[in-house]
């Protein structure tokens, strides 16, 4: 893990972090006694870079990153872009860009700072992860369209399989 955050950290990105299912997989891994880490269908960087929102700007980065650590499944994200995608209103930071994540327990990221310390963020806070709760963020309880990609996430990566100890908590009234 520190070899990944310190590629990551190479690239000198602008408020970036590592984050989502890299850290969650480590902390629900250590919690159920898993001898060996689950892998991880990607490891996600994100950053927030106003200047440059180009989509090819992220596949350099993840071309970079290939290059440094090639067994690694990159993928690279400027925040400054995703609101559309998700379809919000703009985010001003990656800590923001992380609380618009589906679910709080994956809204977490882990860096290495000027002094190669570990700094956390954790904008919806560390307690439904460590208490092994799925549930979803501010914006995927508020809308339809957001409860269902809430819903439909929870189906397609069946964490419970992996992680039988966690609780799972559904949007009320989404029919999937």
């Amino acid at each position: 893990m520190m070899d990944i955050l310190r590629a990551a950290k190479s690239l000198n990105l602008p408020d970036w972090w590592v984050c989502a299912g890299f850290v969650r997989t480590k902390v629900w891994d250590t919690l159920h006694g898993h001898d060996c880490r689950t892998p991880l269908p990607d490891i996600d960087v994100i950053y927030f870079d106003k200047n440059d929102v180009s989509e090819e700007k992220d596949k350099q980065h993840e071309k970079r990153l290939l290059e440094l650590c090639p067994v690694e499944p990159w993928s690279v994200k400027n925040q400054a872009r995703m609101h559309v995608i998700n379809n919000l209103p703009p985010y001003t930071n990656s800590t923001e860009a992380m609380s618009k994540f589906p679910e709080t327990a994956t809204a977490i990221g882990v860096k290495l700072n000027q002094d190669n310390q570990l700094q956390l963020a954790a904008p919806c806070g560390i307690q439904d992860l460590i208490s092994l709760k799925v549930k979803p963020t501010s914006p995927y309880k508020k809308t339809a369209e957001h409860a269902r990609i809430y819903e439909n996430r929870l189906k397609q990566k069946n964490w419970q399989a992996l992680w039988p100890n966690i609780t799972i908590l559904h949007v009320e009234g989404v029919n999937s």
